[in-house]
């Protein structure tokens, strides 16, 4: 790939586009905010597919092949209160065991064919919002990954060393797939969570007030957040949304939901730092959320449906 069409692929894309979205959705709750809003732009976003991530935290008992099964699980029940379709993988039961062994699954091997039907000038969009390790996977197994892909991630931390870049959820469980993706060539674009998405929070007060009683779809995704967040209380309490911001990325167009700049890719460490190599090949690094204009347009896509 030309330098010049690397750079040109690290900005939104202003047209519709060819895109997947990779996702531990049974983790919490934002991603079922994600996936809704990437299903409900057809006009910007064709979606080609839906892999399931693995996870492990208490929701999967700590093993991530329960994690992948229970996200999987989740995308077709989500699909099915939005009476929408889509081909649905299954992705990787465990992590990276190294950065030069893939981790078979369908979701790998459906990304590494996918990709030969595109080329850097006409790229597919890779969405993932879990751990990395169906995108690294493909990676692996298909190196033209790297000319015809764009990866947008919501995973790290901001990138001033007080945020402790790479111990976040998604990177920390595979350092060794972030490690792949960021040293590739891939033209990727990170969304940091701590010190960037942290500011896009809402309420109870607030989602109630926008979507319930509007359809099941936003009924369902009312309640499941202050299920999962213990909002039925009185206390002050609130819920970032991380995993939309990614999606949103896709409709960027003029700056209208986040501000990035171009900047030189870190390689995650196992220390769960950051080191920033030199030379090294840009990225584009998303480093203010605009809340208020996002959450507009997702509550007026979720209650358009």
């Amino acid at each position: 790939m030309k330098e010049e069409q690397r750079i040109k692929n690290l900005f939104p894309p202003e047209r519709a586009v060819d895109a997947v979205l990779d996702t531990d959705a049974y983790n919490e709750i934002d991603d079922q905010f994600a996936l809704s809003l990437f299903c409900l732009c057809p006009e910007r976003i064709n979606v080609k597919g839906l892999c399931a991530a693995p996870f492990a935290n208490a929701r999967s008992g700590g093993d991530p092949a329960v994690g992948m099964e229970k996200s999987f699980d989740e995308i077709k029940k989500l699909l099915g209160i939005m009476k929408k379709d889509a081909p649905v993988f299954r992705g990787s039961k465990r992590f990276l065991p190294d950065e030069n062994t893939p981790v078979k699954s369908d979701a790998a091997d459906f990304l590494a064919r996918l990709c030969l039907e595109y080329s850097p000038d006409q790229p597919l969009y890779v969405v993932a919002i879990g751990a990395i390790t169906d995108v690294a996977s493909a990676i692996l197994l298909e190196p033209a990954f790297r000319e015809n892909c764009v990866v947008v991630w919501l995973g790290g931390n901001a990138h001033d060393p007080v945020f402790r870049g790479a111990d976040e959820f998604n990177m920390r469980q595979d350092i060794a797939a972030a490690r792949v993706v960021f040293s590739c060539g891939v033209p990727v674009v990170q969304l940091p969570c701590l010190g960037v998405v942290d500011s896009f929070y809402t309420t109870k007060f607030e989602l109630e007030h926008f979507l319930k009683g509007k359809n099941p779809l936003c009924d369902y995704l009312v309640s499941e957040t202050v299920s999962y967040c213990g909002m039925d209380d009185e206390k002050v309490r609130s819920k970032v949304i991380w995993d939309v911001t990614a999606v949103a990325w896709l409709l960027n167009d003029g700056e209208r939901f986040m501000k990035q700049r171009v900047v030189g890719a870190p390689i995650p460490q196992n220390d769960l730092s950051y080191s920033f190599p030199y030379p090294s090949h840009d990225m584009a690094y998303v480093y203010r959320i605009r809340r208020d204009r996002l959450y507009g347009f997702l509550f007026e896509k979720l209650t358009s449906l």
